[in-house]
């Protein structure tokens, strides 16, 4: 009899190969002062700062193990870019997204928009083991009782050279997965509401003189709804159901698949008190439970924490874990810079891949506000 050891590893294997699926099926086709004072800050503030963002969020959850999680069955899904972190913050959180606010919230809760204050365009790049992700996002706010944004994201699962048998090019297969995102969020009472409405393009096509025919693509639709709100002064609690949607047809044929859906359940605490105010630190505390919807049980738990030296212009570390996933379980690091209307978030993940070769890549988000 296989050890229980063994079999979570063998698991963790099947979970990560899922994120390969789409390259499987390729192969088969063969102000001044005040800003340059708010930065300098004391060092001893800064190195209080990053400790208690590792102890909040890393130390006291080395490997917790969630109930269900050893029975939990290996439901196929479709779609699963879906699934894949986007935006540095959001990454170096270890993905506790659902109750944060702002910019980065049209991807992960989009109640989280409520909070945002004037125009900004956002770019994110990064290096998943599915792709390489690039987004551009315009977030609005209409007279601070209405949000909107708009956001585009491509998945390039990547190129392959097609030969015949005789070794000749015949072409070049490629596969993107296209994802746009129209996102609305405002108040309802006392709680900040918002939806998500998304359009996934799935594309796989060959280029050249001499290509098969193995192209295909299709498309379908997902809704993301949220709520959060603040029960008492320092505690934000957040819920919400992601990728809820119909299921998809598998390139030509009659073949479906189901889109991820997820119930996501969190908790945002406001720590700043912990530091002394003349020290203009702020600080929070993330934690959310995630499960599918077609299969709860299968749980897995995401805690982040920030800390942030400044006012207008602040520094801000951040450490996250990722609990109950054994394809991506691990700690998780950024750093963010906001000075004047410009924003600049760093994320590098710290977690061992079983499908990845080498380091794990770092994750930049890049916003401008006008």
């Amino acid at each position: 009899m296989a050890s229980p050891g063994r079999d979570r590893s063998r698991r963790g294997l099947r979970d990560g190969r899922r994120w390969l699926e789409p390259l499987r099926k390729r192969r088969r086709y063969a102000s001044g002062g005040n800003r340059r004072r708010t930065i300098s800050v004391a060092t001893g503030c800064a190195i209080r700062a990053l400790v208690v963002a590792c102890v909040l969020s890393v130390c006291p959850f080395g490997s917790v193990p969630l109930t269900g999680q050893e029975e939990a069955p290996d439901v196929p899904e479709g779609a699963l870019f879906l699934l894949l972190p986007v935006g540095a913050r959001a990454i170096s959180l270890g993905r506790a997204m659902t109750a944060m606010e702002g910019r980065e919230a049209v991807f992960w809760n989009p109640a989280g928009l409520r909070a945002q204050d004037g125009t900004e365009i956002v770019f994110y790049r990064g290096d998943n083991v599915a792709g390489e992700g690039t987004t551009v996002s315009l977030v609005r706010s209409q007279e601070n009782w209405l949000q909107l944004g708009f956001s585009y994201h491509l998945n390039d699962v990547g190129d392959q050279d097609l030969t015949d048998e005789r070794g000749n090019h015949i072409g070049r297969l490629s596969t993107r997965n296209h994802l746009g995102i129209a996102t609305v969020a405002g108040r309802l009472g006392r709680l900040a509401v918002g939806a998500n409405l998304k359009v996934v393009r799935f594309q796989i096509e060959c280029r050249g003189a001499s290509c098969p025919d193995v192209g295909s693509s299709s498309s379908s639709f997902a809704v993301d709804l949220g709520v959060s709100g603040t029960p008492v002064r320092s505690l934000r609690l957040a819920a919400m159901v992601a990728h809820v949607g119909g299921n998809r047809r598998v390139g030509e044929t009659e073949e479906r698949e189901r889109l991820p859906g997820r119930l996501r359940v969190a908790a945002a605490l406001d720590v700043t008190g912990l530091f002394d105010a003349e020290d203009a630190v702020t600080g929070v505390l993330a934690v959310e439970l995630q499960e599918r919807l077609a299969d709860l049980g299968n749980a897995e738990l995401y805690v982040g924490s920030e800390v942030a030296v400044g006012r207008e212009d602040a520094l801000a570390i951040r450490a996250g874990y990722v609990i109950g996933d054994q394809a991506r379980a691990g700690a998780r690091v950024g750093l963010g810079l906001s000075y004047d209307r410009v924003d600049l978030s760093i994320a590098k993940s710290l977690a061992t891949s079983a499908v990845r070769i080498g380091t794990e890549p770092v994750h930049v988000t890049f916003s401008v506000g006008f």
